[in-house]
């Protein structure tokens, strides 16, 4: 008879399989009950609906919603075409999403279908999916997104309503950029009647982007046709945020959205600059003197048990992992040691920030190296490989409990070069800190380490104005992580402005 671990084993294998010919769903009958009723008790798969599953970690705490929103696409991309192989589509609000990267996890997907009725299916995490047939709705022109079948870009910007560009224009407009030319539009407004409404909107949404060429096109096409199109802006919002580049990824203008769309609001909401410290000596010891109490909160942030003593101990070199086997398999020693190591890389950065140089192209400069600093004990342990410290991660990461999902490995190189270059021409020092900080985790270019970097960031861009080294106390970590999440997924990034501001009025200025 087998043992339970050889059961457990076997059904592992099992699973293993079916991930290399799917992702994403699990229906019952892809796995024998026996193997089933194993990878459910052991918590290798979690329940979605009646005889839906997802794969899950073992170490998932109840109530945890990390793998539920890691497998939240595939698993509709996999229940979907078991369901309706291609016989459906994403209605336009979440095509939209598609088609910009979106990185939020909505909490309703519409679908329709060519047949079968309404239901609602309630999903994990307050998620759910309205499925709804409408043939006459059923577009022939659907495409694949990521295994999904959504509308093309150019016919979901030709049905949007006028709600979508009021509640999503950051959508709207980066799918409008994405629009190479405007006869893509016009394939659609003119392929059928009862476009008028539309192609006003277009064509108003157009000369508020700076497109006035391409709105005109439309507009005198439409008229060519003999349709009398009333030009209107659907935009409520007082700018646009970005400039017309054909050449630039969806991810890429997110970024600079975002940071356009929220700059005003940071210097709204943060401590005015002190201005440039005029002594580097000065400045360095005072980051000096929050050294034990910054690796503290820091890593216990990231959920590292530390203490003073430990951290006392690394900083004068007490740490030998060949010497002490307890070193070697310590994994809070080498996360402390690294953090030091990393710490005195980014004093470095700042001394050269001190003397004027660019915040932005230091930080360009040296955020690898940071990195690098962060895990080359670990690396030395034997616990990392040296490759790992070579660049960006090359595979997905999530943040725990979160509806953001950071941006895929292909988006890392343009996206982290969209943020130096935000960072370089940036001239006000709080806008620096504050969303470089948080546009750093946004992204998450690494495997690990990417809070602890973001903070480093945040740090060095806030000397470049004279502010204290800030330290986010880890007694404020609830506040701090909603308050990104807020930022993330919300598009409010008051909160975590007014968070940092907070807990730079906490520390007096030491020089």
């Amino acid at each position: 008879m087998a043992s339970p671990n050889q059961k457990l084993a076997e059904a592992l294998r099992a699973l293993k399989r079916l991930q290399a010919k799917q992702q994403g769903a699990i229906e019952s009958g892809d796995l024998k009950d026996a193997h089933r009723l194993i990878l459910v008790e052991e918590g290798f798969l979690c329940p979605v609906m009646k005889g839906w599953y997802v794969c899950a970690s073992p170490s998932d705490q109840n109530g945890d919603s990390t793998a539920w929103y890691a497998s939240f696409w595939p698993f509709l991309s996999g229940y979907l075409k078991k369901r309706f192989g291609k016989r459906y589509c994403l209605n336009v609000d979440v095509s939209l999403l598609l088609h910009t990267q979106s990185t939020i996890i909505p909490k309703q997907v519409t679908v329709i279908t060519k047949a079968g009725g309404t239901s609602v299916l309630n999903l994990p995490h307050g998620n759910s999916l309205l499925i709804y047939s409408d043939p006459k709705n059923l577009r022939n022109t659907r495409m694949d997104v990521n295994g999904l079948q959504a509308l093309s870009l150019p016919e979901t910007l030709c049905r949007l309503g006028p709600q979508s560009f009021r509640n999503n224009p950051r959508e709207v407009e980066i799918g409008l950029n994405m629009i190479r030319d405007p006869g893509e539009l016009l394939t659609v407004l003119l392929s059928e009647e009862g476009m008028l409404a539309s192609a006003g909107r277009l064509a108003g949404a157009l000369r508020f982007i700076g497109r006035s060429e391409d709105a005109n096109r439309i507009l005198q096409t439409m008229k060519l046709s003999k349709y009398d199109v009333r030009e209107t802006n659907p935009f409520e919002i007082a700018a646009p945020t970005l400039t017309h580049n054909r050449e630039r990824s969806p991810y890429s203008m997110r970024l600079v959205s975002m940071w356009a769309g929220w700059r005003d609001a940071v210097l709204d909401n943060f401590p005015h600059a002190p201005g440039l410290c005029q002594s580097t000596e000065d400045y360095l010891s005072s980051v000096d003197e929050r050294y034990v109490a910054d690796a503290y909160n820091s890593l216990s942030i990231e959920g590292y048990r530390v203490s003073d003593e430990l951290i006392e101990r690394v900083a004068e070199q007490g740490w030998n992992p060949h010497a002490n086997q307890q070193d070697q398999k310590d994994r809070d020693t080498l996360a402390a040691r690294g953090y030091y190591q990393a710490f005195q890389a980014v004093k470095l950065s700042i001394a050269e920030i001190l003397t004027g140089k660019n915040a932005g192209q230091v930080v360009r400069s040296a955020h690898h190296l940071w990195h690098g600093e962060l895990f080359a004990p670990a690396v030395t342990a034997g616990l990392l490989e040296p490759h790992q410290l070579a660049g960006y991660r090359n595979g997905p990461v999530y943040i725990r409990n979160s509806l953001h999902r950071p941006l895929p490995r292909e988006a890392l190189i343009d996206a982290m070069e969209t943020l130096f270059n935000l960072l370089e021409q940036e001239p006000e020092s709080a806008v620096r800190a504050v969303l470089g900080h948080h546009l750093f985790v946004f992204i998450h270019p690494y495997f690990d380490g990417n809070g602890r970097l973001g903070r480093f960031l945040m740090n060095a861009m806030l000397a470049s104005g004279g502010y204290p080294w800030t330290i986010i106390r880890v007694d404020r970590r609830d506040a701090y992580l909603d308050a990104l999440e807020r930022a993330s997924v919300h598009g409010d990034i008051i909160p975590f402005t007014r968070f940092i501001g907070d807990e730079i009025n906490q520390i007096p200025m030491l020089f």
